[in-house]
């Protein structure tokens, strides 16, 4: 008897907060840039835009994920 992989993901119940939780781990690595360029000797203005950037970008993106998820299964469970 032989198994078949499954490749997708287990379904999950959605974070209480994702938002909040999205935030505060970009919020994380954006200090992880900026000390690390600290540390390193490199310029600390330019790793404190980076990382703003960094966060921003990448907590808008999360967040229309999230959206766009929620109205998916809105609409799944609307039908």
């Amino acid at each position: 008897m032989s198994k078949r992989l499954q490749w997708g993901l287990p379904e999950s119940p959605p974070p209480k907060n994702p938002l909040r939780d999205t935030f505060l781990v970009y919020g994380g690595l954006a200090v992880v840039v900026v000390v690390l360029a600290w540390v390193t000797g490199g310029s600390v203005t330019k790793a404190v835009a980076v990382a703003a950037v960094f966060f921003v970008i990448a907590s808008a993106w999360n967040a229309y994920r999230w959206r766009m998820r929620a109205r998916e299964a809105a609409r799944r469970g609307e039908q």
